[in-house]
């Protein structure tokens, strides 16, 4: 099985926008990935073009009204969605205090039953580190963290380095990871310099592909489209498909274990 959290504490990097293409790209190799919205921004809900109410929506699942397979919406290009909602905004202030909060998700996910082999979960997390984000993170025990390829951005992707070493030490398990670059213009000024800060700081955890800055995402994305929907031979499109296959290939997301 194979589970991922999208997660960076810094807003603006492309996190949804990767979780939401990464699942297409999985998708378009057959595979048929579900979404989960663990952001009460709801962008990535807003995005796929669900429809959600309270109930309807993952906060109908943390208040035990729901269970997860009630709450999966099958989108028009063929993806599966578990929707956000502005409400789980509330999340941390109503269930922050329970016991046994963080691994709400986790035991979900697997007395549901929906980590199976042919459907991977894709789990974009809110850009802080609360109740939401740590659920994400307990249940894949796999990040991917998208990074603009600007200074702030390293400077935010080291800071969340250090946030998730302190997870390990409270999980006692080491949380898998890698860095993606996004935005990515080689025309701009300092992005050398920016790239080996971070193949200095992260080594072989820093993904060989890169997603360049382009027309035809911003468009998709305006659309409420998926990149392989909206242009399939566009660089966007070639790029997220090289993250999904170095992901696979690397062994980092066991497809079809």
């Amino acid at each position: 099985m194979s589970m991922l959290a999208v997660f960076n504490q810094k807003g603006g990097v492309g996190k949804t926008t990767t979780a939401f293409n990464l699942a297409a790209a999985m998708r378009r190799d057959n595979v048929h990935p579900l979404m989960i919205d663990l952001d009460p921004q709801c962008h990535l809900t807003m995005l796929s073009g669900a429809q959600t109410q309270l109930g309807t929506s993952l906060y109908g699942f943390y208040k035990g009204e729901k269970y997860l397979t009630d709450l999966i919406q099958q989108l028009p290009n063929g993806l599966n969605l578990i929707p956000s909602h502005i409400e789980l905004c509330k999340i941390d202030m109503l269930l922050g205090k329970e016991t046994k909060i963080a691994t709400k998700l986790k035991h979900a996910i697997h007395d549901e039953m929906l980590a199976t082999p042919d459907m991977p979960i894709i789990m974009d997390c809110c850009p802080m580190l609360g109740v939401l984000s740590v659920n994400a993170i307990v249940a894949s025990e796999r990040v991917l963290v998208p990074v603009a390829a600007d200074f702030l951005s390293y400077q935010g992707a080291v800071q969340l380095t250090n946030t998730l070493q302190g997870l390990e030490a409270v999980l006692k398990r080491p949380i898998k990871r890698r860095y993606v670059l996004t935005r990515f213009n080689e025309r701009r000024k300092f992005v050398k310099d920016i790239i080996g800060k971070l193949q200095d700081t992260f080594g072989d955890d820093l993904c060989q592909t890169r997603i360049h800055e382009s027309a035809s995402l911003a468009e998709a994305l305006a659309c409420g489209k998926d990149v392989f929907s909206y242009n399939p031979a566009s660089r966007a499109a070639k790029d997220y498909a090289n993250l999904f296959d170095e992901l696979v290939s690397s062994g980092f997301l066991p497809i079809g274990d």
